[in-house]
């Protein structure tokens, strides 16, 4: 009666194990796949991690030569520089920042590609600036060169204007002829003596020039002593010469109608007087237009 129970311990005894094993067996595939799963993933990890880090050296050295690039740029326009500067600063901004996702690396990108756009476009600026400088260049050598020409043909000009102005003063000095210097006695007869001198008389004549300007003139009368001093009949007898007052002994005054006239100055004996060699020389508007020599004895 009890053998067909035993037989139900033993097939439930042999099913036991073969459950174990099948179960042992489909764990260990779960565990395997599992673990195939995670080394799979993992692997992806990496290499999408080595991925983003390559794109991320890749932005890296496109941003540092963008900004190569725009610190290359030179425009001497303020408004354009403030616009490089600004996006040097944007780039600097980018460089500093980790981008951790695809996602992000896609906008960083698509900011790189604008940027390179916008650096195009400032090339292109700077280009025409620099070409217009250029020319504004030339255009402004050529202008100076013409303004230095103009001066150059202007201090020509003043300077044949001067030269011109100083051979038409030299030209238009009227000189003196014929000078003659006479001691005279009291019953005027020429003397050579001192002791008997009581005027000397300088006679000449104003000669004619036509481009000298007419009217009245006064010429001065120097009369120098051997001991080179002027004798001079008061010392109020001052006249200009050039930027000096020169002392004159005598002074006469006359009409000049640019044609020859003759004319004296008679200067008296106040006791200045000495033995020796005179020297008589005239004065006209600060020139010196002649001279003569003359000599008086003792007795």
């Amino acid at each position: 009666m009890n053998e067909p129970g035993l037989i139900n311990n033993e097939n439930s005894k042999r099913k036991a194990p073969v459950f174990l094993i099948f179960s042992t067996v489909v764990l260990t595939i779960i565990l395997a796949v599992m673990i195939f799963s995670y080394f799979s993933q993992k692997n992806r990890m990496i290499e999408m991690e080595t991925v983003l880090t390559h794109e991320k050296d890749s932005l890296a050295n496109e941003l540092r030569k963008l900004m190569h690039g725009y610190d290359t740029l030179r425009s001497n326009n303020d408004t354009l520089n403030a616009r490089l500067l600004r996006e040097r600063e944007r780039i600097r901004r980018l460089l500093e920042i980790n981008a951790s996702n695809v996602q992000l690396i896609k906008t960083y990108r698509a900011e790189i590609t604008t940027m390179r756009e916008i650096m195009k476009s400032y090339i292109v600026q700077i280009d025409s600036l620099n070409t217009r400088n250029k020319l504004l260049s030339a255009e402004n050598q050529n202008i100076r060169q013409k303004i230095n020409q103009v001066e150059k043909t202007n201090i020509e000009l003043e300077k044949a204007k001067a030269e011109l102005s100083t051979k038409v003063e030299i030209a238009s000095v009227i000189m003196a002829k014929d000078i003659i210097a006479v001691a005279l006695n009291k019953n005027r007869k020429e003397t050579t003596r001192t002791d008997r001198l009581d005027k000397l008389r300088v006679c000449f004549t104003l000669r004619e020039n036509p481009i000298a300007q007419a009217g009245k003139k006064t010429v001065y009368l120097r009369v120098i002593r051997p001991d080179q001093l002027v004798i001079a009949t008061s010392p109020d007898n001052l006249f200009d010469y050039g930027e000096t007052k020169m002392v004159f002994t005598e002074s006469r005054s006359v009409d000049y109608m640019n044609q020859d006239i003759d004319m004296c100055i008679f200067v008296d004996n106040t006791g200045d007087f000495i033995p020796g060699n005179y020297t008589a020389e005239l004065y006209l508007e600060g020139n010196l237009i002649g001279s003569a020599k003359f000599m008086l004895t003792g007795r």
